[in-house]
C-alpha cells in the first residue's frame, strides 16, 4: 500500500485509479474498504487503525466519505453512525497564533 501512495503522490501513470479518501494521511479508498471488510465498522475504529480524521483537517474532508463507504460495505446508514468528537483546536489556526498566546499573557 505504501508504494501506491508514493506513486499517487508522484502522479505516476500507475497511480491512475487510486482514490485518496483522506488527503492528510494519504489513505486510499481500497485501504478503508479493506479495514471495513476486516470487521471494523465504526468511524472511531477506522480512525484508530488508519489515522483518518487525525490529520491537519481534523476529519472535515474525509469522515463523511468514510461514513458513506461504511454504509456501502455494511448497510449501516450514515445517520446511525457515530462521528468521532472534535478535539481542540476546533478549527485550524496558525502556529504563530498559538505561540503568541503566552507572550500576550506576560505583557498584561
Amino acid at each position: 500500500m505504501k508504494s501506491e501512495k508514493k506513486l499517487a503522490k508522484a502522479g505516476s501513470k500507475k497511480s491512475f485509479g487510486v482514490k485518496i479518501v483522506c488527503r492528510c494521511e494519504e489513505v486510499t479508498e481500497d485501504e478503508v474498504r479493506a479495514v471495513i471488510r476486516r470487521g471494523y465498522h465504526s468511524l472511531e475504529e477506522i480512525k484508530r487503525i488508519l489515522r483518518t480524521g487525525m490529520g491537519h483537517c481534523g476529519g472535515r474532508g474525509c469522515l463523511k466519505v468514510i461514513a458513506r463507504l461504511v454504509e456501502e460495505e455494511t448497510g449501516i446508514p450514515i445517520a446511525h453512525q457515530k462521528f468521532p468528537g472534535s478535539r481542540p483546536p476546533l478549527k485550524p489556526i496558525p502556529l504563530g497564533q498559538l505561540g503568541s498566546y503566552e507572550n500576550e499573557q506576560k505583557e498584561r
